[in-house]
């Protein structure tokens, strides 16, 4: 089932320090940040019984969540892509995203997949707060698009 998701009811910070003290689902959580987020009301959401995955825009990029369930072991993924590949001096850009990795990326980290370089974080479910949930989704939004035009002036990509 896809479904459109609303910005209107959440704006804010504070709507998450209140998921917090409500004790809310990881679900709850993902939306209300993504609600956040999400500045053009692009919102999507597919679930099934065993994952919800959502997409959404963020300035130049599109931000992938996935959330496979709310028990212990299952995962938390988020990513966007930032560049098609083959690129112009790819082995260039593995150095930059190489050295990118190590300095400025935090929790998440570039990647390859299916030819696009993404900006992705992936985590256990257990143990996690809606601050952590909130760090990683703002975190692979802003690196990529803080990062995504630079890359494909400089590298190219289709």
């Amino acid at each position: 089932m896809v479904s459109q998701i609303s910005n209107s009811e959440v704006d804010t910070a504070q709507d998450v320090e209140e998921l917090i003290a409500d004790n809310s689902t990881h679900q709850e959580v993902i939306e209300t940040v993504i609600s956040s987020l999400d500045q053009d009301n692009t919102a999507m959401v597919s679930h099934t019984d065993e994952s919800y995955l959502w997409k959404f825009s963020y300035g130049s990029v599109e931000v992938f969540v996935q959330l496979t369930g709310e028990t212990d072991d299952d995962l938390l993924t988020v990513w966007a892509s930032v560049l098609q590949l083959p690129a112009t001096d790819e082995s260039g850009l593995m150095r930059r995203l190489l050295e990118m990795n190590w300095s400025g990326t935090f929790e998440t980290c570039f990647s390859i997949k299916d030819n696009r370089v993404m900006v992705s974080s992936q985590r256990t479910v257990a143990d996690m707060y809606p601050g952590e949930i909130s760090r990683l989704v703002t975190l692979v939004a802003n690196i990529a698009d803080d990062n995504d035009e630079a890359l494909k002036e400089e590298f190219g990509g289709l």
